[in-house]
């Protein structure tokens, strides 16, 4: 890939367009994959056709539709994978999805990617009596 001419916006838009481009050949020659991790007591996932079922803690059961183009498989209640050829529609469904319960910073209780550190903060604590 090369740029037409030699202009600031020429040149940025030739690193973009190569890459978007490797990522089709990735894509259809590798493929790409995410996996959220849903942790918490009574979290869980459960996946009928491509229907995503989704209970998060709040009264009402999350359904997401999986798109067309995204293979989604359940490998344990707390354990999602999203594949498909398409990088861009593969993170856009994973973040949709992490962002109906993101992780919290105390108990780590949410929706998170396998490779994401949560830092966790320190509760609140007793004060010692003066």
């Amino acid at each position: 890939v090369a740029p037409r001419d030699e202009s600031k916006e020429a040149n940025a838009f030739q690193g973009l367009y190569r890459q978007l481009i490797n990522n089709m050949v990735e894509g259809v020659s590798k493929g790409f994959s995410r996996t959220l991790l849903i942790n918490g007591v009574g979290y869980r996932a459960d996946l009928k056709g491509n229907l995503l079922t989704l209970n998060l803690g709040f009264s009402e059961l999350f359904e997401v539709v999986i798109p067309q183009g995204i293979t989604a498989t359940v490998e344990n209640p707390n354990k999602v994978v999203f594949s498909g050829i398409d990088k861009q529609l593969v993170g856009q469904t994973c973040a949709e999805i992490r962002s109906l319960r993101g992780p919290e910073p105390y108990k780590g209780k949410g929706i998170r990617y396998d490779n994401e550190v949560i830092r966790r903060k320190a509760g609140k604590t007793a004060s010692a009596k003066k």
